[in-house]
């Protein structure tokens, strides 16, 4: 199934074909949208395919050559011009149920924090280092608590 919703030129397209969870793709436009407005993006698209483990394995083997699950893969297909984006992001939703049950918050929640993730990572946000993952992980609990999720990543 997929959902597109469009205003002030952030258009936010959601295709779910993961039955295993119910998405609220309201709640990930909204989100989209408040992260766009943050980092200053005035026009852009944001796709997001919500796929399994093996969907997410294979794509990850074969842009990444990573033959292991992963919780979200995130492609910058922009121009080099600043004026517009277009991101494209794979999040792995069997993933999210197996978190969220972990660490004792919702799958949507965990979801979420992917969502934003891989955007971050499309802004120039890299959790490759102990510091600038600190950064990064902060930025995606501030992002989600004014979203009403609460603190996702540091929920421990």
């Amino acid at each position: 199934m997929r959902d597109e919703t469009e205003d002030d030129d952030i258009v936010v397209q959601i295709t779910d074909d993961f039955k295993e969870l119910e998405v609220d793709r309201a709640a990930l436009a909204r989100l989209v949208k408040a992260i766009c407005k943050r980092f200053s993006l005035k026009r852009a698209t944001v796709g997001i395919a919500i796929v399994d483990d093996a969907q997410i394995r294979r794509l990850n083997k074969q842009f990444l050559e990573c033959d292991d699950t992963t919780d979200c893969l995130s492609f910058d297909l922009s121009d080099d011009t600043e004026s517009y984006r277009s991101f494209e992001l794979l999040v792995n939703g069997r993933m999210a149920i197996r978190q969220a049950e972990l660490r004792g918050h919702s799958a949507q929640a965990e979801l979420a924090l992917y969502v934003t993730h891989g955007i971050l990572h499309n802004l120039g946000f890299d959790d490759g280092e102990e510091t600038q993952a600190k950064k990064m992980h902060r930025t995606e609990d501030e992002i989600l608590q004014q979203q009403g999720y609460g603190p996702v990543y540091n929920s421990e």
